[in-house]
Protein backbone atom coordinates (compact mmCIF):
# COMPACT_ATOMS: atom_id res chain seq x y z
CA UNK A 1 0.00 0.00 0.00
CA UNK A 2 2.91 2.18 0.80
CA UNK A 3 4.23 1.71 -2.02
CA UNK A 4 1.98 1.98 -4.85
CA UNK A 5 0.73 5.52 -2.48
CA UNK A 6 4.39 7.03 -2.86
CA UNK A 7 4.27 5.96 -6.57
CA UNK A 8 0.77 7.30 -7.42
CA UNK A 9 2.20 10.27 -5.22
CA UNK A 10 5.47 10.70 -7.76
CA UNK A 11 3.41 10.62 -10.64
CA UNK A 12 0.80 13.71 -9.69
CA UNK A 13 3.43 15.81 -8.61
CA UNK A 14 5.43 15.17 -11.63
CA UNK A 15 2.22 16.27 -13.63
CA UNK A 16 1.54 18.91 -11.55
CA UNK A 17 5.21 20.11 -11.01
CA UNK A 18 4.56 22.52 -14.12
CA UNK A 19 2.08 24.35 -12.39
CA UNK A 20 3.88 24.91 -9.67
CA UNK A 21 1.71 22.68 -7.36
CA UNK A 22 2.64 19.04 -5.87
CA UNK A 23 -0.36 16.92 -5.02
CA UNK A 24 -1.06 17.69 -1.80
CA UNK A 25 -1.15 21.24 -1.93
CA UNK A 26 -3.58 20.53 -4.73
CA UNK A 27 -5.85 18.51 -2.84
CA UNK A 28 -5.78 20.66 -0.50
CA UNK A 29 -6.67 23.65 -2.77
CA UNK A 30 -9.51 21.56 -4.29
CA UNK A 31 -10.73 20.59 -0.97
CA UNK A 32 -10.83 24.19 0.74
CA UNK A 33 -12.80 25.95 -2.15
CA UNK A 34 -13.29 29.59 -1.86
CA UNK A 35 -16.17 29.56 0.85
CA UNK A 36 -14.34 29.55 4.46
CA UNK A 37 -14.10 26.18 5.56
CA UNK A 38 -12.90 25.02 9.54
CA UNK A 39 -9.40 23.64 9.23
CA UNK A 40 -10.76 20.13 11.11
CA UNK A 41 -13.31 19.50 8.30
CA UNK A 42 -10.41 20.22 5.51
CA UNK A 43 -7.85 17.48 7.44
CA UNK A 44 -10.61 15.30 8.08
CA UNK A 45 -11.93 15.05 4.15
CA UNK A 46 -8.14 14.39 3.30
CA UNK A 47 -7.61 12.06 5.75
CA UNK A 48 -5.24 14.25 7.74
CA UNK A 49 -4.46 14.80 11.20
CA UNK A 50 -4.88 18.81 11.90
CA UNK A 51 -0.66 18.98 13.14
CA UNK A 52 0.40 17.80 9.22
CA UNK A 53 -2.10 19.97 7.55
CA UNK A 54 -1.40 23.19 9.77
CA UNK A 55 2.30 22.73 7.89
CA UNK A 56 1.09 21.86 4.63
CA UNK A 57 -0.85 25.04 4.33
CA UNK A 58 2.31 27.57 5.50
CA UNK A 59 3.89 27.21 1.91
CA UNK A 60 0.19 27.51 0.27
CA UNK A 61 -0.11 30.77 2.40
CA UNK A 62 3.51 32.04 1.68
CA UNK A 63 2.42 31.75 -1.77
CA UNK A 64 -0.46 33.97 -1.42
CA UNK A 65 -3.06 30.99 -2.37
CA UNK A 66 -4.64 30.26 0.70
CA UNK A 67 -5.81 32.69 3.86
CA UNK A 68 -7.46 32.46 6.53
CA UNK A 69 -10.35 34.30 8.21
CA UNK A 70 -12.12 34.33 11.87
CA UNK A 71 -14.92 32.07 12.34
CA UNK A 72 -18.29 31.69 14.35
CA UNK A 73 -16.49 32.28 17.62
CA UNK A 74 -12.72 33.46 18.33
CA UNK A 75 -11.56 30.05 18.24
CA UNK A 76 -12.43 28.89 15.24
CA UNK A 77 -10.19 29.78 11.93
CA UNK A 78 -11.80 29.38 8.52
CA UNK A 79 -9.63 28.88 6.02
CA UNK A 80 -10.50 30.01 1.92
CA UNK A 81 -8.33 29.62 -1.57
CA UNK A 82 -7.83 33.56 -2.95
CA UNK A 83 -8.13 34.62 -6.45
CA UNK A 84 -4.68 33.46 -6.71
CA UNK A 85 -5.16 29.79 -5.15
CA UNK A 86 -7.79 29.43 -7.48
CA UNK A 87 -5.99 30.33 -10.75
CA UNK A 88 -3.36 27.91 -9.58
CA UNK A 89 -5.89 25.01 -9.36
CA UNK A 90 -6.94 26.48 -13.20
CA UNK A 91 -3.30 25.86 -14.59
CA UNK A 92 -2.97 22.56 -12.48
CA UNK A 93 -5.96 21.21 -12.84
CA UNK A 94 -5.58 20.17 -16.72
CA UNK A 95 -2.24 18.09 -15.71
CA UNK A 96 -3.73 16.55 -12.83
CA UNK A 97 -6.97 15.29 -15.82
CA UNK A 98 -3.88 14.09 -18.41
CA UNK A 99 -2.35 12.00 -15.14
CA UNK A 100 -5.70 10.83 -13.84
CA UNK A 101 -6.20 9.83 -18.05
CA UNK A 102 -3.29 8.06 -18.12
CA UNK A 103 -3.01 5.89 -15.11
CA UNK A 104 -6.95 5.10 -16.16
CA UNK A 105 -5.92 3.82 -19.55
CA UNK A 106 -3.22 2.13 -17.89
CA UNK A 107 -5.30 -0.08 -15.31
CA UNK A 108 -8.47 -0.27 -17.40
CA UNK A 109 -11.71 0.47 -16.21
CA UNK A 110 -12.38 -2.85 -14.42
CA UNK A 111 -9.00 -2.57 -13.00
CA UNK A 112 -9.71 1.05 -11.52
CA UNK A 113 -13.27 -0.07 -10.83
CA UNK A 114 -11.96 -2.79 -8.46
CA UNK A 115 -8.98 -1.00 -6.66
CA UNK A 116 -11.29 1.90 -5.99
CA UNK A 117 -14.58 -0.98 -4.33
CA UNK A 118 -11.14 -2.12 -2.50
CA UNK A 119 -10.10 0.89 -1.17
CA UNK A 120 -13.33 1.95 -0.29
CA UNK A 121 -14.12 -0.95 2.25
CA UNK A 122 -10.20 -0.69 3.31
CA UNK A 123 -10.72 2.99 4.11
CA UNK A 124 -14.50 2.34 5.85
CA UNK A 125 -13.06 -0.31 7.90
CA UNK A 126 -10.12 1.60 9.01
CA UNK A 127 -12.34 4.61 9.76
CA UNK A 128 -14.63 2.30 12.15
CA UNK A 129 -17.44 2.54 9.51
CA UNK A 130 -17.96 -1.14 7.30
CA UNK A 131 -20.49 -3.46 8.81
Amino acid sequence: MRKLSRLMSQRYDQALAPAGLNLNQYSILRRTGGRGRPLGEIAHELGMDRSTLSRDLKPLAAAGWIESAPGEDARQRLLRVTAAGRAAVERAMPLWRRAQDEIDQGLGADGIAALHAQLDRAIAQLQGEAP
